[in-house]
């Protein structure tokens, strides 16, 4: 999409353009270590599209590979990239997950509205839609977990335009296009994958503070983080894409990771309230493919092998928290608009990562 744009903050570290390597790791791996274990299925060719894999585990790093691949910003190609690091990488859907932090920063300065005030309300410019009784029932609540009970069909290829939310990013006012959609259901009946509520949760943060979702987050987030390079790619309308537009390296991610394992403190600091952790991270929602849902995060099943939240994204993108263990798992990847993205991050976690924090007990 030619009116999208990428805004950068100190400019991109870590990006070279190499043509004819196959991949490269960040160190010399030892024999037989899961590093060494992953380069070679990858070689094999059973980790296709991987770019970067960084795994902590108790304090310290155990995993990092970084390979070099074709990558794209925002659909736009940066041909092939060597990984490293401390290179930008597209987050997807994972910027969701960020927003929902930011909300929660906003929510303790008293700066946004409550999660059970109704949504229409803090939008009195679309005197309009005020007045619909049965929108009126959709809250803050319903949009964080989304379920708005609105129409919304992100199932079809984003290069489509009949997309719900490429049909938003290409509307005069994406936010209208949003909160205007026709209700098929009573709220907080059933979950709807839905880009357009992250969208509205940004505007409430944007309208609560003042300032531009971007500012707010360098200021709230990345700067007490020690996150000093970032992208945000932007709409035409000048904002910044809450969806799906966050790119950060994989050691920042990192470092979003810790801030959740330490209930939101960092480096003696309480960047996050501790309670909005909580709900953003209660099981709020089923979600079709077996796993639940809180506030813009996937939250794993009772019972399963391991206990974890994360923020999954468009292409293979993933940070995942396990409390339990002590684990960060960040996976950045390329393989874009494909259906089985999914597989390379499981795979990881699965076939290399639970073994050996498992073996290392």
């Amino acid at each position: 999409m030619c009116y999208l744009k990428c805004g950068l903050r100190r400019g991109v570290s870590g990006c070279a353009f190499l043509m004819g390597v196959l991949f490269t790791l960040s160190a010399i791996a030892k024999p037989n270590s899961m590093e060494e274990r992953i380069n070679r299925d990858f070689q094999a060719g059973n980790l296709n599209g991987l770019h970067t894999v960084m795994v902590w585990h108790k304090g310290e790093i155990i995993a990092a590979n970084h390979f070099i691949g074709e990558d794209r910003n925002w659909g736009q190609s940066l041909g092939k990239v060597e990984h490293s690091a401390t290179t930008l990488h597209d987050l997807r859907s994972i910027t969701k997950s960020i927003t929902s932090l930011l909300y929660g920063i906003a929510l303790a300065e008293g700066k946004v509205p409550n999660v059970k005030s109704s949504l229409v309300e803090h939008f009195p410019e679309y005197a309009h839609l005020a007045g619909d009784k049965q929108r009126q029932k959709i809250t803050i609540h319903h949009t964080l977990s989304m379920q708005m009970g609105l129409e919304w069909n992100e199932r079809l290829p984003y290069t489509d335009p009949r997309n719900s939310e490429t049909a938003m990013e290409l509307a005069q006012d994406r936010h209208l296009y949003a909160l205007s959609q026709l209700i098929v259901e009573q709220p907080g009946k059933r979950w709807i994958y839905n880009g357009g509520s992250t969208e509205l949760i940004a505007k409430l943060i944007e309208k609560g503070t003042g300032k531009s979702l971007t500012d707010y987050a360098n200021e709230k987030l990345f700067k007490p983080l020690g996150i000093s390079t970032f992208g945000w790619t932007t709409n035409k309308d000048g904002g910044a894409v809450a969806a799906a537009g966050l790119r950060l390296s994989a050691q920042d991610l990192i470092k979003i990771g810790q801030l959740i394992l330490n209930d939101g403190l960092y480096a003696k600091k309480q960047i996050v309230s501790k309670d909005w952790l909580r709900q953003s991270f209660a099981r709020t929602v089923d979600v079709p493919f077996g796993v639940h849902y809180g506030y813009f995060w996937y939250v794993s099943p009772k019972g399963a092998p391991t206990q974890w939240v994360a923020g999954f994204g468009n292409g293979g993108q993933r940070l995942l928290v396990d409390k339990q263990n002590q684990l960060i798992q960040v996976v950045l990847a390329g393989n874009y608009n494909q259906r089985d993205a999914w597989k390379v991050p499981d795979r990881l976690l699965n076939n290399f990562i639970l073994p050996e924090i498992s073996s290392s007990k």
